[in-house]
């Protein structure tokens, strides 16, 4: 018998490196025997993510129901990506009870609510909410605001200088469309500094939206999922600074892979990694790694020089046993340089 219910779907944004795989596995661990879906999305052609959430080994969400779309970003290929992707879950024998849709780091939210609309799914989906997943540690040191004195100087010098801040702007974006903002990794900044956090969050979203402090992801799901918000029915308070462009693009964005050999041990690699992402201002690192002795494979995430590393699973009988690295940032990114600094 054909269901006339819509199946909610959870929007899960976010910047680089704020933690939204860990929230996503965090709900898939705590679904209590809900039918789960996701969709992963990341920018490059690497599925770590997908990765990461297919070894969390949750019986009401299989390997079959994580669709990894790797080619792009989601807010970019709706139609040739992301449509079909819900399209072949939502046709599966026991379809999901609730989708799960994890962005990349730099993907605008608002596009992906829009198609929402397309007449293809508009009848048998809804976005039950949007969730924003901030870095409280980044947004504390200013990562998404710019320099007014620098920029101010650069003004004198030039009165024709268009500044835009390419971070802030994508930022600023995943905050507009939030119907739930989660305040991640607010373990890592003081009191003070959670609440000029959560300040400046509200001097952003121009709408009442709530904010909820975490710790590596660690948020209720009953919070998280029956939002009920229909985002798709409710886009013009969802302002972006994209509005008005036919399409987006990241070419104020570079990602590359570097191919790792073996370690002796994480903190070789480690310290490589710090002293890669200071010199060169490295946006976000993620990927695995061998080493030496060891029956598992070591994971590796970096925000900036901020690292964190853990065996997450061991080899697979067969398996190549090849390091491979992420590495995001801004525009004129020295690849060769950083490659050199990280695998030597």
């Amino acid at each position: 018998m054909t269901s006339f219910v819509k199946v909610p779907c959870t929007i899960v944004t976010g910047f680089l490196g704020a933690g939204k795989t860990t929230l996503v596995r965090h709900v898939l661990q705590n679904a209590k025997g809900r039918r789960l879906a996701v969709i992963v999305n990341e920018f490059g052609d690497v599925g770590i993510d997908g990765d990461i959430l297919k070894s969390c080994g949750v019986e009401s969400c299989p390997e079959e129901a994580i669709v990894e779309l790797a080619n792009g970003c989601l807010c970019c290929t709706v139609a040739d990506d992301f449509v079909p992707a819900l399209k072949g879950l939502l046709g599966r024998p026991s379809p999901p009870e609730h989708i799960v849709i994890e962005t990349s780091g730099l993907a605008l939210p608002k596009p992906l609510v829009k198609a929402f609309n397309w007449p293809e799914i508009a009848s048998r989906v809804t976005v039950d909410g949007v969730v924003t997943v901030v870095d409280g540690a980044a947004v504390a040191a200013g990562r998404f605001a710019d320099d007014a004195e620098a920029i101010a100087r650069q003004r004198a010098n030039d009165v024709s200088l268009n500044h835009d801040n390419p971070l802030e702007e994508v930022f600023e974006d995943q905050l507009l469309c939030a119907d739930l903002v989660i305040l991640n990794k607010a373990d890592l900044i003081s009191e003070e500094q959670r609440r000029n956090v959560a300040r400046e969050i509200a001097r952003t979203v121009p709408r009442a939206v709530k904010v909820v402090e975490a710790e590596n992801g660690q948020v209720p799901v009953a919070v998280l999922l029956g939002l009920g918000a229909k985002a798709e029915s409710d886009l013009a308070r969802r302002p972006s600074h994209h509005d008005a462009e036919g399409e987006h693009d990241h070419d104020d964005f570079d990602t590359f892979i570097i191919d790792l050999p073996s370690f002796k041990s994480p903190q070789a690699l480690i310290e490589r990694l710090q002293k890669a992402a200071t010199a060169h201002d490295i946006l976000r690192v993620k990927g695995f790694v061998d080493i030496v002795g060891k029956p598992m494979r070591l994971l590796v995430q970096g925000v900036g020089a901020r690292l964190q590393h853990q065996f997450d699973r061991r080899w697979t009988t067969g398996e190549t046993r090849q390091g491979r690295l992420v590495v995001i940032g801004e525009k004129g990114l020295d690849k060769a340089a950083i490659a050199a600094l990280v695998a030597g």
